[in-house]
């Protein structure tokens, strides 16, 4: 297991910040149409001795989602392929929520001595936010399920094949939150039988699972038998918690959750897990209140030190 973490804003002093603390993969946002901005930032991260392995979110695929790409989205994902086989990075990570991303209804949720969490409550879906850069807003669009599940088919239909080319894995994560439906667009990836399904679409190690464990949670699973259950097809992580369920839940600081995470890093050992990990939606520590919501530093600076303790405890 290799910790690995996400960075806002990726700059030198919080690259220090991680390598001191041995993280040792970085991931980063969609960098853009163009090749030399990836390289700039790889090299960027490999003078303070880590590498760059996975690239995560703000993708060009929301008309892939919804069936009315004109080939532009379609494009621009081989293109990203093409280049992350160039700049040698093995892990692509998105999601199939359509019209939204992640999406929370507080931004200051109080976690122990009063560090701040997001949270979401479907009752109060009307003040929903989409915490992501390039979806802030909340699409009108609706969509079903079965539309989704055909898009999601066509899509992999053309982007695994050309994943396998370039030697890059796509990984899925869930539907944060993993709904049946939100703001009228149903929800797909939110059950572990969802997950078998879409590797069964293309069974190729190719097409793997980001494993996110507070959404998994949510979902209402045994984690760890969860994680044992989709195996090999788990190539990325992100560890978190969070107490409630898909309706109404808080992030939690990752030792202060309802989940053993000392047998969930147990079953990643057993079951052979040797990729990336990274925390997810850290607290917001006192100082931090105008950091990004679930991406300030000092939480994640908890977290690592948290994390690196239970894969030594669990590899000992």
């Amino acid at each position: 297991m290799r910790l690995a973490s996400v960075l806002t804003p990726l700059n030198d002093h919080h690259l220090a910040l991680a390598a001191q603390c041995s993280v040792e993969e970085i991931t980063v946002r969609y960098p853009g149409p163009d090749l030399a901005p990836l390289l700039q930032t790889k090299a960027q991260i490999e003078r303070h001795g880590m590498k760059l392995g996975i690239i995560e979110g703000y993708l060009p695929i929301e008309k892939l989602k919804l069936g009315c790409d004109d080939g532009s989205d379609m494009a621009a994902m081989k293109t990203l392929l093409q280049h992350m086989s160039e700049a040698e990075i093995p892990l692509l990570c998105y999601n199939f929520m359509a019209g939204t991303d992640w999406v929370r209804t507080k931004l200051d949720a109080k976690e122990r001595g009063s560090a701040l969490v997001t949270a979401f409550d479907l009752k109060e879906a009307e003040k929903a936010m989409s915490l992501s850069a390039t979806g802030n807003q909340i699409g009108s669009e609706t969509i079903t399920a079965d539309a989704l599940w055909t898009n999601l088919e066509r899509m992999l239909a053309e982007l695994v094949p050309e994943a396998e080319k370039r030697g890059v894995t796509l990984v899925m994560h869930p539907d944060d939150p993993p709904l049946p439906e939100f703001a009228g667009k149903a929800r797909i990836m939110n059950s572990v039988e969802n997950f078998e399904r879409l590797m069964r679409i293309a069974p190729s190690r190719h097409n793997a699972i980001c494993f996110c464990q507070g959404t998994f949670a949510a979902m209402g699973v045994d984690i760890p038998a969860t994680i044992r259950r989709l195996g090999a097809h788990i190539r990325y992580v992100h560890f978190r918690d969070v107490r409630g369920t898909a309706e109404a839940f808080a992030e939690t600081f990752h030792d202060n959750g309802p989940t053993d995470m000392a047998a969930a890093m147990r079953a990643y050992r057993d079951i052979g897990f040797n990729g990336p990990m990274r925390p997810d939606h850290v607290p917001q520590l006192d100082g931090e209140e105008d950091g990004e919501p679930g991406y300030a530093m000092m939480g994640r600076l908890f977290a690592y030190g948290y994390m690196r303790g239970l894969m030594q405890a669990v590899s000992s």
